[in-house]
C-alpha cells in the first residue's frame, strides 16, 4: 500500500503516472530463444516462472528436455514448435548473428511474414539498421535490444534499451516487462537506436571500471597500512561514488582478498567501447576517458598490473568473465 500526504496531488499523479505505465497484455506467452549461454539459459528461465512457454535452440545442446523447456536440435525444429506469429529472441555472440540470421537455413529463410525476431545480443548499431531494413523487405519485424545487468540481470530482472519502430514494440511490451528489473525497461525510437543506447552504456562503463580500478591500486599502493575490502564496504554505503560496480568489487576481494590474486592482470575486453569511440568521432566529438580505458585493456595483455587485476575481477563479478 503506498501512503500519501494529505492535502496534496500525490494520489492524482500516481494515477497518471500508472495509467502511462500498464502494460496490456496482447501477446501470446511462448517465446522461442536462439542462444543459450549464459544470458540465454537465464533469460529462459526467467519468463518460464513467469508462464512463458519456451522453445530453445543451441548449437551446442541438441536434443534434451530443460527442466520444462525444449530444446531443439535445429532452428527449424525450434520454429516448428512456435505458433504463428513467431518470436524469436536471439542472444548470440557478436559476429555471429549474420549467420544465424542470413545463411542457409537461417531465420529469414524460415520464418514468414508477421514473425518477429528479438536481438538482445551486443550488436553494433549500424549492423542491427542494416537487418531491420533486410528483414522488413520480407515483412519480419526485428526489435534491437540492449541488455545490461549480466547473467544476474537475465536471471532475475535486467535493465533493456529497446529499439525499432514503436507499434511493434507496444506489441510485446508484455515480453519487455517480464524480462526488466522494475522501471529497468525504456523505448527508443529508430532500427538500432537501442544498440546504440547499449554502446554507449558500455563505453560509459569502461571509463567508470578504469577509474575505480585506478584509484584502488592508488589506495593499496599508499603508505598507509589500508583495508580495501573495508574502503569498499564503506563506498557502498552512501557514498557519492556508491554503485553496483563498487558493491562487484567488494564481492571480489570478499572472495578472492584484496590482492586477488586468483585474476589477471591482463584484461579481457570486446568491441562495445570501439562502437562508442566510432559513434564519438561519427559526431565529430572526443572521448578521451572512454579512449584511454580501453588503450589500457589493450596494453595489458603485455603489462599486467593490479590495475588490470581489479577490471578482471570486476569483469568476471558482473558478466561471468574468466579470471584468468
Amino acid at each position: 500500500l503506498k501512503n500519501y500526504k494529505p492535502g496534496t496531488l500525490e494520489p492524482v499523479k500516481a494515477v497518471d503516472i500508472a495509467q502511462n505505465h500498464i502494460v496490456k497484455e496482447r501477446v501470446k506467452k511462448e517465446l522461442g530463444i536462439v542462444g543459450l549461454g549464459k544470458m540465454g539459459s537465464n533469460l529462459a528461465e526467467s519468463l518460464k516462472e513467469k508462464g512463458w512457454f519456451i522453445v530453445g535452440y543451441d548449437k551446442n545442446i541438441i536434443n534434451l528436455e530443460w527442466e520444462g523447456m525444449h530444446i531443439s536440435n535445429s532452428i527449424k525444429e525450434a520454429i516448428e514448435r512456435l505458433t504463428k506469429p513467431r518470436v524469436l529472441w536471439t542472444m548470440v555472440p557478436h559476429g555471429v548473428l549474420d549467420s544465424v540470421l542470413f545463411e542457409n537455413g537461417g531465420l529469414s529463410e524460415l520464418l514468414e511474414e508477421g514473425d518477429t525476431i528479438i536481438d538482445g545480443g551486443n550488436n553494433f548499431y549500424k549492423d542491427s539498421a542494416r537487418r531491420y531494413k533486410k528483414l522488413k523487405q520480407k515483412g519480419i519485424n526485428f526489435i534491437d535490444v540492449g541488455v545490461s545487468g549480466g547473467p544476474e540481470g537475465a536471471r532475475y530482472g535486467a535493465s533493456l534499451m529497446i529499439g525499432g519502430d514503436r507499434k511493434t514494440f507496444e506489441h510485446f511490451e508484455q515480453l519487455f516487462y517480464d524480462v526488466a528489473r522494475e522501471g529497468g525497461y525504456e523505448f527508443f525510437e529508430g532500427a538500432g537506436a537501442g544498440h546504440f543506447v547499449k554502446a554507449i552504456h558500455n563505453g560509459i562503463e569502461y571509463g567508470m571500471m578504469q577509474s575505480i580500478a585506478e584509484g584502488f591500486t592508488v589506495l593499496k599502493k599508499s603508505k598507509y597500512n589500508l583495508d580495501l575490502n573495508k574502503i569498499a564496504s564503506v563506498y557502498s554505503h552512501g557514498s557519492v561514488i556508491e554503485s553496483r560496480l563498487i558493491e562487484w568489487l567488494h564481492g571480489a576481494f570478499e572472495l578472492y582478498g584484496e590482492n586477488l590474486n586468483a585474476a589477471s592482470g591482463s584484461v579481457g575486453h570486446g568491441e562495445t567501447a570501439n562502437w562508442t569511440l566510432q559513434a564519438a568521432e561519427d559526431l565529430d566529438l572526443r572521448t578521451k576517458i572512454i579512449e584511454e580505458a580501453l588503450k589500457f585493456r589493450e596494453q595489458s595483455e603485455k603489462n599486467p598490473s593490479y590495475t588490470g587485476k581489479i577490471l578482471t575481477a570486476l569483469r568476471n563479478q558482473f558478466g561471468g568473465h574468466p579470471l584468468k
